[in-house]
């Protein structure tokens, strides 16, 4: 086997693998997920000097009707988020807890293609604002477009291609994949979950955080890479050499 290059994604992988198992273990899963998310930034910066400017902006919210996946720390952050802001939300007429679950029961078991055909926006974006912005998951970071025209038109059915940005694809992957590998190594649920059935399955458990400290998957029912998770395991275990 060759060894792995200095540079590149593969090494990119193995730093912030080791980054985060190290986090997990010394400061617990939220830090591990600011980590990852300051990672992001930095490193999506870097990669696209020289691009074309990326053109998301508020209020654009074409790709919000997408399927999204999350790892488990994403989920409960959330959660913890939504309890957090209900009240003050609930005085302004907006029960974000409720659309989640509103939105679990239209799209459970929808696949990536009949979610898209389904056209049924994010229960997080009211008014074309995403009121969840700052705590979105890796997956929601890593999806931007370098037109926003093209965007609404693909949402609309009128084109099936969009300039989506590379770089922040590309950084995306490789955290999240680096993330689900040290949690991996500590023992903890590190697959990926469909966000709004895996948000009803945590807020409608208070233990469900603590259930996945302690080594259980109390998120399973809305595991989105059951099929994935073993070649996933297999390509974890060699890169540790």
């Amino acid at each position: 086997m060759n060894a792995p290059s200095d540079t590149g994604p593969e090494a990119f992988f193995r730093e912030q693998r080791a980054a985060f198992t190290h986090t997990l273990a010394s400061q617990g899963t939220e830090a591990t997920l600011l980590q990852a998310w300051d990672s992001f930034d930095g490193n999506v910066a870097i990669q696209c000097e020289g691009q074309p400017p990326v053109d998301c902006a508020k209020g654009c919210a074409s790709c919000c009707a997408l399927r999204v996946t999350a790892l488990a720390p994403e989920v409960f952050v959330l959660a913890d988020c939504l309890r957090a802001t209900a009240p003050a939300l609930q005085r302004h007429g907006i029960d974000l807890i409720g659309a989640v679950h509103e939105a679990d029961a239209a799209t459970r078991g929808l696949d990536e293609t009949a979610r898209v055909a389904a056209r049924r926006r994010c229960a997080f974006v009211v008014k074309g604002v995403c009121l969840i912005h700052r705590a979105r998951p890796l997956a929601c970071r890593g999806h931007a477009s370098h037109d926003r025209r093209a965007c609404a038109d693909a949402a609309a059915g009128r084109v099936d291609q969009v300039p989506f940005s590379g770089p922040h694809r590309t950084v995306r992957l490789v955290l999240q994949a680096a993330l689900q590998a040290a949690l991996r190594d500590q023992g903890k649920a590190w697959g990926a979950y469909e966000l709004n059935h895996a948000l009803v399955l945590a807020l409608d458990r208070p233990d469900a955080q603590a259930a996945w400290s302690r080594g259980e998957d109390p998120l399973v029912d809305a595991a989105a890479d059951l099929e994935l998770r073993e070649a996933m395991a297999a390509g974890f275990d060699e890169m540790r050499h």
